[in-house]
């Protein structure tokens, strides 16, 4: 904290705080083999931004709930395809992010030949975030809304929540609506990435949702505790490459932060794998090593 300047502190709080939720929230798509679902939901969110930029509502709550609405329909598309095309997953989400996020961004470019000015300038930041999207602690507010409210579902439903990224069938014996509590993991997927669109972007926002729940995997096989280091892993990442960001800008190189972000939390991805004690790669080749001398 010593010697940093002011207007980054409100955008390094933002992107911690953005971290934490995306890490956890992350945790079910990775546990559930459903990675590509926070991809899908991140590059649906253009069009809906789009359109809402069509029909002037240009306020911030108005861009975050076209995001997440035009982010909803993109699973509700998956849905569609996987039941009545017969395809798999996977394929139907890979064909929602290709079609939304084609969607969006040729009305990015109708756009921005129609209107130009601040829209034109605006509207990129979508794609690859921008730190200047957090120029006050006031500017966090609806970051704090949309990460408790996501959170504060993961809490209240922590139970139902395990026992269907676990163990599904089990769930249905129980008589547990594991359809609405599915639609509810997916509500609070799109909350996480609606929480950071304009600070990391479409494009980038999938690997904070990924990313830290593959470190935290490597320290610990505890869903609570993995839930826990992946949140830690999320802030602290982001956190750090915020600052790493403006310093470079300070010094003349102009680094984006979202993709900076993006780099620090892959480091971090890489280096659990390599090093945590338990399942990295080098402590396992150790004690291979080890045994095989005894």
């Amino acid at each position: 904290m010593i010697g940093l300047d002011s207007n980054i502190l409100p955008v390094a709080f933002g992107t911690a705080i953005l971290g934490a939720v995306s890490g956890g929230v992350g945790c079910y798509a990775v546990v559930r083999r459903q990675s590509l679902q926070g991809d899908a939901i991140s590059h649906a969110a253009l069009p809906g931004i789009a359109l809402a930029y069509m029909l002037g509502l240009r306020s911030e709550i108005f861009l975050l709930f076209a995001a997440g609405l035009s982010g909803g329909l993109s699973l509700v598309w998956v849905q569609a395809v996987v039941r009545r095309r017969g395809a798999t997953f996977d394929a139907a989400l890979a064909s929602a992010i290709v079609v939304f996020f084609g969607l969006g961004v040729v009305l990015m470019s109708r756009l921005q030949r129609t209107e130009g000015g601040a829209a034109a300038a605006r509207l990129p930041q979508f794609l690859f975030g921008q730190e200047a999207a957090v120029l006050t602690f006031a500017d966090l507010v609806p970051m704090l809304i949309l990460g408790g409210l996501a959170l504060g579902v993961v809490v209240l439903f922590w139970k139902e929540f395990l026992l269907l990224s676990f163990d599904a069938d089990f769930a249905m014996t129980l008589h547990l609506p594991v359809r609405g509590i599915s639609v509810l993991m997916t509500i609070v997927t799109v909350l996480a990435v609606v929480v950071g669109l304009q600070t990391v972007g479409v494009v980038l926002m999938s690997s904070l949702l990924v990313a830290p729940a593959i470190a935290a995997r490597q320290w610990s096989s505890r869903f609570g505790h993995l839930m826990l280091y992946a949140m830690a892993f999320g802030s602290a990442a982001a956190y750090a490459g915020t600052l790493a960001a403006h310093h470079l800008g300070e010094r003349g190189s102009a680094v984006p932060t979202g993709p900076t972000i993006v780099l620090c939390v892959t480091a971090v991805a890489l280096l659990s794998i390599a090093f945590a004690p338990h399942r990295g790669l080098v402590p396992g080749y150790l004690r291979r090593r080890k045994a095989g001398a005894a």
